[in-house]
């Protein structure tokens, strides 16, 4: 057995990110030959994506087929092919804590990654792309608006953004709008609120940049099956960029001014007994489990982990308490669903595959791998064509029950799987169609 007998569950352990050794590149580099070697040595992760792939073939190129043959310089390429999605720990390494191996291939990245960071390595174009709030900001102003999405429909100018920012022409990239989510947003709680056994029975919603400046339907969608349930629902007092994006550049220091600036408000809510929701999968992610890795010892933080949900984890805990509504009204037909790597790896199984499935006359085609997008990894000159790659097996099993809806808890990802479908369908959020199933407006 590969865990020398033990059954136990895989474990992370918190990450020291605050000590000069973590900086260490001679230190880092060691440890990323001792997790290396090992993969090497394995192979189960050759189909996760690109790093591992690139990983082996530097290898089998060597003479004698062992890593230290490597060039450094190679290893710290695969670092560049990881977005972190944290498949290979959570699904595929066998060797995992508690083995006494003790490998985590993505946090061994993200320390390579903050490594890089600390030595200048992003430029202009990785710090813009992740500066989601300042980005959503200034695109979002109403005499700036039109020209943003203007610019990034028009061929010459995004030859130009190629050109001078390293953001691929062909990439589809979201619209941005002045009517933000936050802005218009209408919340109730005049429903009396009811508890179920685990779950809050009242509800509070962290927006997430991407709904407020992006696709605030999703946030209104989400508003209205709340409110369809009964469930008690207001938005956030204040909120930022939860730090997923800065996490992925390595930019360490930026996850904590942005941690500082919500845990405040977050852990407030979380004590007065709300449930927290977040409709983009990363974000849920970023405070259920990397936050608490980053920052063990802060009880505001842990409030916050256990208070947030995905939505169809809270909606179906709902359900087992005999509190959901399901008069659904209005079938959804073939539904092509696709499973985004940050929903996977937070364990709580297939809710909103599970809750699409109870429409009437429904049929859900269920699509488990990465779509190879990746936040900002497939936006960038170098990394779209491996990203496409990546998505084919998901871009052809998407397209195979001839679907009415196209949809996935990342937003970003179905618009990258309709791109590579190369098909024009109906793109809708599964809040979106849990919406339309119930026949709201």
């Amino acid at each position: 057995m590969s865990r020398e007998g033990n059954l136990e569950a895989p474990t992370r352990h918190p990450l020291d990110w605050k000590t000069s050794e973590f900086y260490d590149r001679n230190k880092t580099e060691a440890e990323m030959a001792r997790i290396f070697d090992i993969c090497h040595g394995c192979r189960r992760c050759f189909n996760l994506c690109n790093a591992f792939p690139m990983l082996f073939d530097a290898v089998d190129a060597t003479p004698s087929g062992e890593l230290h043959d490597v060039p450094a310089s190679v290893m710290w390429d695969v670092v560049d092919q990881c977005y972190l999605c944290d498949m290979c720990y959570m699904t595929k390494c066998p060797y995992t804590p508690p083995h006494p191996f003790n490998l985590d291939f993505p946090h061994t990245m993200l320390r390579a990654k903050a490594v890089q960071f600390r030595e200048g390595k992003p430029n202009f174009r990785d710090k813009l792309l992740t500066s989601t709030d300042a980005l959503g900001k200034l695109a979002s102003i109403p005499v700036v608006v039109q020209a943003v999405n203007a610019v990034n429909r028009n061929g010459m100018t995004r030859a130009l953004m190629e050109k001078t920012l390293g953001i691929h022409r062909e990439r589809r990239l979201p619209t941005y709008t002045s009517a933000t989510f936050r802005k218009r947003a209408e919340t109730s709680e005049s429903f009396p609120v009811r508890n179920g056994d685990r779950t809050p029975g009242k509800v509070v919603i962290y927006a997430t940049c991407y709904i407020n400046y992006n696709e605030p339907g999703i946030g209104h969608d989400l508003v209205k099956v709340l409110e369809h349930n009964e469930i008690p629902v207001r938005l956030l007092e204040k909120e930022a960029c939860c730090g997923m994006p800065k996490l992925e550049l390595g930019d360490l220091d930026s996850v904590a001014a942005l941690k500082e600036k919500n845990i405040p408000f977050l852990a407030e809510v979380a004590r007065s007994g709300y449930a927290i929701l977040t409709a983009i999968p990363s974000c849920t992610l970023m405070y259920k489990q990397e936050l608490p890795l980053l920052f063990p010892d802060d009880p505001d933080v842990k409030a916050v982990a256990e208070a947030m949900y995905d939505p169809f984890e809270y909606l179906s805990l709902r359900h087992a308490d005999g509190l959901l509504n399901t008069a659904f009204v209005k079938p959804l037909g073939a539904v092509s669903y696709h499973v985004p790597c940050h929903l996977r790896v937070q364990n709580i199984g297939l809710k909103t595959k599970e809750l699409l499935q109870m429409v009437p006359d429904t049929t859900v085609n269920t699509v488990e791998r990465c779509a190879g997008h990746d936040g900002t990894w497939g936006v960038k000159s170098e990394h779209f064509e491996m990203s496409m790659k990546i998505g084919r097996p998901v871009f052809n099993r998407m397209k195979e029950p001839e679907p009415d809806y196209v949809s996935s808890d990342c937003p970003i990802a179905s618009r990258h799987i309709l791109q590579g479908m190369k098909q024009e369908r109906e793109r809708e959020h599964p809040i979106s169609l849990l919406r339309i199933a119930y026949g709201l407006e």
